[in-house]
């Protein structure tokens, strides 16, 4: 399979024991060209600048003849192998018969795909399949230029898998799967994995990345956004990486989406909220605009479907400037002729002109279908580190809205709390002064809040270990600093919800 300038694919993959997919899984297992392998063969160092997509500390690391040095040169840094070191590793006929290799003259051989171990959350031995170039392109940016290309695992990737619910579902949807990293993770937990994109290149990738990871095939569909979804199908999951790039065009089909602005992200929001199933998770990575005059967090409310709650987190904000500088180094634009990179930066920033942008904000957002009557919608900065994975944490965050939406004040006192583990306290102020300016709270786990709370709420905070209700706490603290016992439940339980909503305590 060809699209433009890009090579053919290998063959689909096929069912049954002969499938050359299943044997060439089988070879690359047994040469240990996993991503412990790859660790130990190319050092830590060499290892983290392969990610980065910079090949001379690997080429150094392979100068060997083992087995698995030939398949580091074949797969991952696309160089020409000879053929008799190959036949040694591989079903080289099979592989060149399928398409997996190709001759490459002499006597030599090259692969068409680049295929790269992937660690699975359970320690599984995975493979993503993608285009060739897109892994090695440095400094350059990819490889390819070509519309069709089709990128392997980025940080937006590995992101989005991090954030995702992981539950025992029956129908889950990878919506622009791009080379199926996402299928591949949901084929873990669900009956039934569809995986849908606008480029067939990608499905036909997708495809090749299952059969070699020994996952579950998907149900595979061509089409944009829902188009390929019927209206009696609905899910339990719905992930998506979508072309989220605000940018003047549809260059490359695996970032720019080709609507204006960001109504590519707001579209698929939007459309979500039908398609989930009653208590199912929809999560996406989106960029937003920063518009002259508009609160951002309103913006992006704005785009929550009705029946759902939602957790929007704002990771980045890139003025206009460097954002169209990253998406041009993306391209490779900068190495290339500089009146074409000055007329692409213009064109950029006209774009962002018109629609008065000052800014794009880069991100996460996840929907949970509600039967509630008022559905709770958080939006929130944090650019801090976090702990990944996090869907335990994604999911627990919904779970605590649920308890805080059937809890008035008077059952919130009447309720018991922990305070959740590996949660510190910092005093900040001056030094040597008696008490401090404010206490904060800070965890280490998970989003790795932070927060600052008054010594009423720190106090409480401390004792909670699930034994008194939050009134009695609250009852003692009153005795202890003097205060009238009535007027401290009164004001209190804002501070306990703030603290259950962002995961310092949670009910006993």
């Amino acid at each position: 399979m060809s699209i433009s300038g890009l090579p053919a694919l290998p063959a689909a993959p096929a069912s049954g024991p002969s499938d050359v997919a299943a044997r060439l899984r089988d070879a690359l297992l047994g040469a240990s060209f996993t991503a412990d392998g790859l660790l130990e063969l190319l050092g830590a160092p060499a290892y983290a600048a392969l990610a980065r997509s910079e090949t001379v500390p690997a080429l150094r690391a392979t100068r060997g003849d083992t087995p698995l040095e030939v398949l580091v040169r074949l797969f991952l840094l696309q160089q020409p192998v000879p053929h008799a070191r190959v036949a040694g590793v591989l079903p080289i006929e099979a592989c060149l018969e399928s398409g997996w290799l190709v001759r490459a003259g002499g006597d030599e051989v090259a692969a068409t795909v680049d295929v790269r171990p992937y660690g699975g959350p359970g320690g599984e031995d995975w493979y993503i399949v993608s285009d060739l170039g897109c892994a090695v392109g440095g400094a350059g940016g990819i490889g390819s230029r070509d519309e069709g290309v089709v990128l392997g695992v980025g940080g937006a990737s590995t992101t989005l898998a991090g954030i995702s619910v992981r539950m025992p579902v029956s129908a889950a949807l990878d919506l622009g799967t791009g080379s199926g990293i996402q299928a591949l993770h949901a084929a873990q937990h669900a009956t039934r994995v569809t995986a849908t994109d606008l480029n067939p290149r990608a499905l036909h990738i997708t495809a090749l990345t299952l059969a070699l990871s020994g996952a579950p095939a998907a149900d595979l569909r061509e089409g944009s956004l829902f188009e390929p979804v019927r209206d009696d199908e609905t899910y339990d999951l719905i992930v998506s990486n979508p072309p989220f790039v605000i940018s003047p065009g549809a260059r490359l089909t695996y970032r720019d989406g080709g609507m204006g602005g960001d109504d590519l992200c707001r579209t698929l929001v939007q459309q979500a909220g039908e398609r989930l199933n009653e208590g199912g998770f929809a999560q996406f990575l989106a960029n937003w605009q920063h518009v002259e005059g508009e609160d951002w967090q309103d913006r992006i409310r704005s785009w929550v479907p009705r029946g759902c709650d939602a957790w929007i987190v704002q990771r980045e904000v890139q003025d206009v400037t460097q954002y169209a500088e990253l998406w041009l180094r993306d391209a490779g634009d900068h190495r290339g002729d500089p009146a074409e990179y000055q007329a692409r930066y213009d064109a950029w920033l006209d774009e962002f002109e018109a629609r008065k942008v000052k800014a794009v904000g880069f991100g996460w957002i996840t929907l949970r279908r509600t039967a509630a009557a008022v559905p709770a919608i958080t939006a929130e900065e944090w650019p801090h580190p976090v702990e990944q994975p996090l869907g335990d944490t994604v999911r627990a965050h919904f779970d605590r809205l649920d308890y805080l939406r059937a809890h008035d004040d008077a059952a919130l006192l009447e309720g018991h709390f922990r305070l959740v583990a590996e949660v510190v306290q910092e005093q900040v102020g001056l030094p040597g002064a008696e008490d401090p300016e404010h206490v904060v709270l800070r965890q280490n786990r998970g989003m790795r809040r932070a927060t600052k709370v008054d010594t009423v709420g720190a106090g409480f905070a401390g004792v909670c270990d699930g034994s008194l209700s939050a009134g009695r706490i609250l009852d003692a603290i009153a005795q202890l600093v003097g205060e009238d016992p009535v007027l401290l439940r009164d004001r209190t339980p804002a501070q306990i919800r703030l603290l259950v909503e962002q995961g310092f305590l949670e009910p006993a």
